[in-house]
């Protein structure tokens, strides 16, 4: 009988113990999880700004049919975006590249081929993304200091490679999920319920219903008074880690 009081005596100071050491692990980890977070690599989301601007980009890999009529709806407002293109698209659409670039957007790197870039080398990446540069640089006159992954796929050593290249990845925060065929309305309103300032929109050029969404969107996020810039002006320039950070929501925040 004595034998089990003193088990169970020490059966609760062990509890108790333990207790306390989770609940300090508790306490402790949003010291803790920072750590964890910074070691991951990842690319730029979005861009933690005061000012109420937007950045809109599109993704062109395969169909043609409303580039121009993007450019025009685009140009009636004034708003200049960022369109990442790939190589393979500018093979066959090298006069709609050049209208892109003509009206003021940026025309930026989206691979060569479309590749699951995380089931290549770093030399293959870089080969991949370099043949996209020089195809548009080749078209525009100006080679692209930025890259989205196909898919929207990345790991760290997909943005160690990129980075590697003196190129920055970027991905968004807000996805109209045009792609999906979903109706102009409510394209519209996942988009103006998901922007905030510093916010990068995913369009595609041949998404089915974008052109009709589109004049809606600008003119409310105008209303709300939002500026709209390419993305290269939104984000913050300098170097990773010296002039800025990127937190574990892939938001890019000045050091």
């Amino acid at each position: 009988m004595k034998f089990l009081l003193l088990s169970r005596k020490k059966m609760t100071v062990l509890a108790c113990a333990l207790a306390a050491a989770l609940m300090l692990g508790v306490v402790n980890w949003p010291y803790y999880a920072p750590a964890v977070a910074a070691s991951r690599q990842l690319p730029i989301y979005c861009v933690q700004r005061d000012q109420k601007m937007v950045s809109l980009s599109f993704d062109a890999a395969w169909g043609n049919e409303d580039t121009q009529q993007l450019i025009d709806i685009l140009g009636t407002y004034d708003v200049k975006a960022t369109f990442f293109v790939v190589g393979e698209w500018v093979d066959k659409y090298p006069e709609s590249v050049k209208a892109l670039h003509d009206a003021g957007h940026e025309v930026m790197n989206h691979s060569d081929t479309h590749a699951h870039l995380s089931q290549l080398s770093q030399e293959e990446i870089t080969a991949d993304l370099n043949a996209c540069s020089d195809k548009i640089e080749a078209v525009t006159g100006a080679r692209p200091t930025l890259v989205r992954p196909p898919y929207g796929e990345y790991d760290d050593h997909v943005i160690t490679a990129i980075r590697a290249m003196g190129l920055e990845p970027i991905q968004w925060d807000v996805d109209s999920l045009d792609w999906k065929d979903l109706s102009a309305g409510e394209i519209t309103k996942r988009v103006l319920n998901k922007v905030c300032p510093g916010s990068i929109v995913l369009f595609h050029n041949a998404a089915l219903h974008t052109p009709e969404a589109l004049p809606g969107i600008i003119e409310a996020l105008l209303q709300e008074g939002y500026t709209f810039a390419p993305i290269s002006q939104l984000i913050l320039p300098g170097a990773y880690n010296t002039d800025y950070t990127i937190d574990h929501t892939g938001r890019q925040c000045p050091v």
